[in-house]
């Protein structure tokens, strides 16, 4: 089992680079959809609202 690990090591680190790239794009896709706009835009400004 080790030694077909230690073969195939450096196509799993691409995999791991190539899913964490795809991971990243998908979230910034997801926070700039236009969908989302208002309701993003609400929450960031939660810390700016004074209703003391």
């Amino acid at each position: 089992m080790m030694d077909w690990l230690a073969d195939h090591y450096a196509a799993f680190r691409q995999l791991w680079s190539v899913w964490f790239l795809l991971l990243f794009v998908g979230i910034v896709a997801w926070a700039f959809w236009p969908r989302n706009k208002e309701r993003l835009e609400r929450q960031g400004r939660i810390p700016l609202d004074d209703d003391r």
